[in-house]
């Protein structure tokens, strides 16, 4: 099912222009790999027909899958280990003394993905600080994808899902088991939110947050479109709130109002006040 030269630039110009991740050239496996399928579900014969259906017609459901499958939806459980444990020995219980007027924690997880992180945080959260539990606590996971919302709403995950991070005592206390997936239990899922968002469209209104996870996301994006996202970041959280970004990524020369702060292996993000 291999792809002409001329529908490889449509579909790599059709993702750049409506999610800004920048696929290059000599990726056509990849792009071969993530529309097989939606060749298939539609009942066509090649990816070439895919594109010309594309080309046929305005933007719509069919032109909004294909780019939702060029995303990458690679998550596990307490991906990386080290930011959660920076929010579990500093970053938390600083900010429960320091909201204790208002007992108030705002979380967001962009590009969450099918929810691990979210819900993550939601078990870090209620096994490491019971006294939240009367606080007013949210935890907002968006996704350019619906297909990974639905699931993170679900909540449901395979084996091997489950055994990637996960504990076998937490698998035990947070999940349920419903046919061969595991459900996170509905306390965990009712603190979270999932919604539809894209970063490189106008941003919803968000609430002010304590704790942004952007984490593995500005790696995908030119440095223009780093730099929008990270000022737009910058005006959702609070002045001594944590940005959280991937291993391999930084704010440096993009955005100077940023500084790193380190808690051991883990590091995070502030604005300079």
């Amino acid at each position: 099912m291999s792809l002409a030269v001329h529908d490889s630039s449509y579909v790599r110009t059709l993702v750049r222009e409506r999610s800004a991740i920048v696929l290059d050239e000599g990726k056509e496996y990849l792009l071969e790999s993530r529309l097989a399928p939606i060749v298939r579900r539609e009942d066509l014969d090649s990816i070439g027909d895919l594109v010309g259906q594309l080309r046929s017609q305005p933007f719509g459901d069919l032109h909004a899958r294909v780019v939702e499958a060029m995303t990458t939806n690679e998550t596990s459980f307490f991906r990386d280990a080290h930011p959660f444990e920076a929010l579990q020995d500093h970053i938390v219980p600083e900010l429960i003394e320091r909201r204790a007027g208002e007992r108030r924690l705002r979380i967001w997880c962009a590009a969450c993905s099918s929810g691990q992180e979210p819900y993550s945080v939601a078990m870090l959260l209620r096994d490491r600080f019971p006294e939240l539990q009367s606080w007013d606590v949210e935890i907002l996971g968006t996704d350019l994808s619906t297909e990974m919302l639905e699931r993170a709403r679900d909540g449901a995950y395979t084996t091997l899902e489950v055994n990637r991070g996960l504990p076998a005592r937490q698998l035990v206390q947070s999940f349920e088991q419903a046919g061969p997936m595991w459900r996170i239990k509905a306390p965990l899922r009712e603190m979270a939110e999932f919604r539809v968002m894209n970063l490189i469209e106008p941003w919803p209104l968000l609430p002010k947050m304590d704790i942004v996870f952007m984490r593995n996301v500005l790696i995908y994006f030119d440095t223009e479109t780093k730099q929008d996202i990270l000022a737009q970041v910058r005006r959702v959280l609070r002045p001594d709130g944590s940005l959280f970004l991937g291993a391999s990524e930084t704010t440096l020369n993009l955005d100077p109002a940023f500084e790193r702060v380190a808690y051991g292996w883990a590091s995070c993000y502030r604005v300079r006040s």
